[in-house]
């Protein structure tokens, strides 16, 4: 498992995909009270390096014990909201219109997703300011998958897709 500050420093790919502009205490905080939750300590040191985008390949899934619909032993992480408005990309800031919009529990915090299926800060259990498990939530099969107990331990268990799927490098998505 690797160590958080080795993740944390080489976490996001290239590009400006997806990248919000720099993390401030201002808009951590605003972000808070529009969410309704305290962000993770560990989700916004990440979001300090960069603001959202593209996760680097040596980090873009987590594995898992049981297959799911996007494989038989990890879901993805091509990429992470940020917190902001900007050009319309998608932010931590639009979770609750999704939530709704995709039937998902609440409270959630989406961190990753498609619409069918979400990477999510998971408060249900902690409350509002307590530190949220994070749990893969399938609309379409209507599963969730608890992944970690925090996000720190999130980060820790990320792995490279690559390493996890089939040798011919093909996904066994259904």
């Amino acid at each position: 498992m690797a160590r958080f500050d080795e993740v944390k420093a080489t976490f996001w790919g290239g590009g400006l995909c997806g990248v919000q502009p720099p993390l401030t205490g201002a808009v951590v905080q605003d972000a808070e009270r529009q969410l309704g939750v305290r962000l993770p300590a560990s989700l916004l040191e990440i979001l300090r390096v960069q603001n959202g985008g593209l996760v680097a390949e040596l980090w873009n899934a987590f594995p898992t014990d049981v297959p799911t619909s996007w494989s038989e032993n990890h879901v993805p992480l091509d990429a992470m909201m940020g917190i902001g408005r900007h050009d319309g990309q998608p932010s931590l800031l639009d979770s609750g219109y999704l939530v709704e919009e995709w039937g998902l529990p609440s409270p959630l915090v989406l961190l990753s997703g498609d619409g069918h299926c979400w990477i999510a800060l998971d408060y249900r259990t902690c409350g509002e300011r307590g530190e949220p498990s994070v749990t893969w939530f399938d609309v379409d099969t209507d599963t969730e998958l608890p992944l970690a107990a925090d996000f720190k331990t999130f980060v820790e268990r990320l792995a490279a897709a690559a390493s996890l799927d089939g040798a011919d490098g093909s996904r066994s998505r259904s």
